[in-house]
């Protein structure tokens, strides 16, 4: 399908709206159920990384244009020349310096064309231009096909269905399309003011169009309060949360006419950020505190009666697990028994060895002590045996058969007693000293 003139396709191009367009209605991400009890903290969760505002640290270069060429369908595809929003241009091929030129005001104007000043023959293939916004995530290309022809009269260009295609005659010079005038492409010093984020609180039995606003926030710095005196004071979002993309809101404390649904909605407008996050809230009794437990030697006017059982009144109840004993543990039981038995017999033994040892050393010691006094006079009398006291020895009469007198005689001069005889030891040991 041949198109009339060039006009009505670039009217085409214009009429594409942008994936990020403002006029896009909010989605709702997520919805959920909480519930807290009264006189609590309770935290709406609203978190969204896409929010956060950062200035632009790099000089502008978070908006990008490249062109590239694929010499045919699955082929790789090479750059040939990229420009950043600040202005700069960078052409790859040293033969297309000065033959491929950019719009130095295309982030501007929102035209992103590119120029050849002169089409060869290694000119012909597919072109891409792509748009890039790294702050705003978002990612856009358009195809353009180009051919080389010797015949002036075949010069054109068309739409195939699919992507325009653009017939120049060698050696002269070619403009290739690429026209997106979308403000996230062009009004960049906007992207604080059309960022902002809001509370809305809907109670019991209201629809969503009749909810009331809590809070507004803005990028700037703004807040705007709003919603009913009793809740205005106790509501709360981070001071930085626009630096954080963390909108939560925090109610302290919470009472039992704060139910209701609440939504949060984040708006980014210069890159076509819009969700809604819903929390249907539900607020609890508060949990009962337990009864103080009375000191054991208080005697304040509480009875003696024994309360009621704290693990019956949570409906739980306590059982005791007896474990039986392993073999293991009656063994090493046993060691310990055999253990201190043996020590006690070691030290039974020691105490035995070491008396002995101390009586022997005391008879030494005694004769020791006698020998080393020789001159000392000993009365004998006190070793005088009594003749009195030594028992007779009678032995029996034993009846043996002798085969002579004589035998006989000795038998029994060997067995009758000997007869007492006194010693004056005195005497004697005068007669050996005098000696």
């Amino acid at each position: 399908m041949e198109l009339p003139s060039r006009a009505l396709l670039w009217k085409l191009l214009l009429l594409q709206r942008p994936s990020g367009s403002p006029t896009a209605g909010s989605s709702v991400v997520s919805e959920s159920a909480v519930s807290w009890a009264a006189g609590t903290q309770a935290v709406l969760r609203c978190q969204s990384p896409r929010m956060v505002w950062t200035q632009d640290r790099l000089h502008d270069r978070q908006r990008v244009v490249h062109w590239d060429l694929s010499g045919g369908p699955g082929g790789p595809a090479r750059r040939l020349v990229d420009m950043y929003s600040a202005g700069e241009q960078r052409v790859y091929e040293p033969r297309d310096r000065g033959r491929l030129l950019l719009s130095p005001s295309a982030f501007q104007d929102g035209n992103f064309s590119l120029l050849i000043r002169a089409v060869e023959e290694g000119d012909e293939g597919l072109y891409t231009c792509n748009l890039h916004h790294h702050y705003c995530h978002l990612y856009e290309s358009l195809a353009v096909r180009l051919e080389v022809t010797d015949d002036p009269r075949a010069a054109r260009a068309y739409w195939d269905g699919e992507k325009e295609v653009l017939a120049a005659v060698r050696g002269a010079p070619a403009l290739l399309t690429c026209v997106n005038r979308a403000h996230v492409w062009t009004d960049r010093h906007l992207e604080e003011a059309q960022q902002v984020a809001h509370w809305d609180r809907q109670p019991p039995g209201v629809p969503h169009d009749r909810a009331d606003r809590l809070l507004d926030l803005y990028a700037s710095g703004e807040r705007r309060a709003y919603g009913p005196p009793f809740l205005r004071d106790r509501v709360a979002v981070g001071a930085d949360a626009f630096a954080r993309g963390d909108f939560s809101l925090r109610i302290d404390p919470l009472e039992p006419a704060d139910e209701g649904t609440y939504s949060c909605h984040l708006h980014h407008h210069y890159c076509g950020l819009h969700e809604r996050r819903v929390f249907h809230l539900r607020v609890t009794e508060p949990a009962a505190e337990p009864p103080p437990r009375a000191s054991p030697g208080n005697g304040s006017g509480h009875s003696g009666a024994p309360g009621p059982d704290p693990t019956l009144a949570r409906g739980r109840s306590v059982i005791n697990v007896i474990v039986p004993e392993g073999r293991a543990h009656f063994f090493q039981q046993l060691g310990y028994v055999l253990a201190t038995l043996l020590l006690f017999i070691l030290l039974l033994i020691t105490v035995v060895l070491a008396t002995r040892q101390r009586r022997r050393g005391g008879y030494q010691y005694a004769d020791k002590k006698l020998a080393k006094s020789p001159g000392k006079d000993v009365n004998l009398a006190e070793f005088a045996v009594a003749a009195e006291d030594q028992a007779p020895y009678r032995s029996e009469d034993i009846q043996l058969d002798y085969k002579n007198n004589i035998l006989k005689e000795r038998a029994e001069l060997a067995h009758s007693p000997l007869p007492a005889k006194s010693i004056d030891l005195d005497k004697e040991f005068r007669k050996e000293y005098c000696k």
